[in-house]
């Protein structure tokens, strides 16, 4: 397994993110070796080792490890984690571009797997893109207060984040320059930022923003950047998730169940009961499941089918500590799921609903795409 560092920060651009603006770091020029990464992968962000593990889909193991810098260091108290001025990044979510040539991966600055609200007076937070075939670091925005995730628009050209404070915006950059365009009022501490998956049906393409403090879901329209809707769902929600089936599955995670928002209608059809803690909603399509991951103390994805008009549960798969992101691989036969509190991802057998193995990542692994 080969590891990648990023080359560390000269003195002069770290004094000058102490100082709270925001800069676009260029690391192309890096002196360490490409990688070269033209296999099917699964990419797994680990918040506490700063770090993407890649691993390979036909093998399933760990074929090469990107380093941010060094390791995160846990606080006592509320949350872990340290700040930007402790070199310590926390990096959290991640997304592919539409041609998949760069990954965008959000660095609140914070441990969020005890929880999405709390941040410090004062943090900011950033946006890393990376080469999805070389490994190397193209861009390392800082943003002005901490962030949740960092996604593409649908063609590619923008990067929305949120801002995750009391005062709630969503921030529009150009993905190529990192020049702000838009600066986009929605709830209280907006969390995720996610893109519509409209299920094939002409409908606008929509910005999703999970307002954790307001118990609301924004609905912006990409196009103009207007706030189309405001939807009321669960308590704290988390990250509204699009499923190819036209709707949007937000985790509540207070609330502990799932509200399913048509995208259509923009209004919220069924609201699923969980009783437990949901770290991740995925819609798997070729079986028309729902599949729900279980937070915190939990170790196991419950899946649901669609019974009598409603979504009720027929089936669990241990996986571990602290079940998080899911994702599936193009013919819906496999399943990876992350967990934050084991260090691994579980590899499920989607038709008998087992697991197949455990792939041992770096610490706390949360966000997860895969390219097959």
């Amino acid at each position: 397994m080969k590891k990648l560092v990023i080359r560390a920060v000269s003195p002069l651009v770290f004094l000058s993110i102490l100082s709270g603006c925001m800069h676009n770091m260029d690391h192309g020029n890096s002196m360490q070796p490409e990688l070269a990464i033209n296999y099917p992968a699964a990419y797994v962000v680990n918040a506490e080792g700063n770090s993407l593990s890649v691993i390979d889909l036909a093998t399933q193991q760990v074929k090469e490890t990107v380093s941010f810098g060094a390791a995160s260091v846990a606080h006592s108290g509320g949350h872990s984690g340290s700040t930007m001025t402790d070199m310590v990044m926390w990096p959290h979510h991640i997304y592919r571009s539409p041609d998949g040539t760069r990954l965008s991966i959000g660095v609140p600055g914070m441990d969020l797997s005890a929880g999405h609200s709390g941040g410090m007076a004062g943090m900011t937070g950033r946006i890393l893109v990376v080469n999805a075939k070389t490994g190397a670091t193209l861009t390392s925005q800082q943003t002005p207060v901490m962030n949740h995730n960092a996604v593409f628009s649908p063609d590619g050209t923008e990067l929305w984040t949120s801002q995750m404070d009391m005062a709630g915006k969503v921030l529009v950059y150009d993905a190529g320059s990192m020049a702000l365009k838009n600066t986009i009022t929605v709830g209280m501490e907006p969390a995720e930022v996610t893109m519509s998956d409209n299920g094939g049906r002409p409908l606008p393409q929509y910005a999703f923003v999970a307002n954790g403090a307001s118990n609301t879901v924004s609905v912006i329209k990409v196009a103009d950047k207007t706030v189309v809707k405001t939807i009321p769902v669960g308590d704290d929600p988390v990250g509204a998730w699009p499923g190819a089936d036209g709707k949007m599955y937000v985790d509540n995670e207070k609330g502990q169940s799932i509200s399913v928002i048509d995208v259509a209608t923009l209004a919220v059809v069924e609201t699923v009961k969980l009783g437990f803690t949901p770290g991740y909603a995925a819609y798997q399509p070729t079986r028309n499941e729902l599949w729900v991951s279980q937070a915190g103390t939990g170790n196991k994805v419950v899946i649901f089918e669609r019974m009598n008009g409603s979504w009720m549960k027929m089936g669990e798969v241990v996986t571990g500590l602290d079940a998080h992101a899911i994702a599936f691989t193009k013919d819906g036969n496999t399943a990876y799921v992350t967990n934050q509190g084991a260090a691994t991802v579980s590899v499920i057998d989607v038709v008998t609903r087992t697991k197949k193995k455990d792939i041992a990542v770096g610490k706390k692994p949360n966000g997860l795409t895969l390219t097959n």
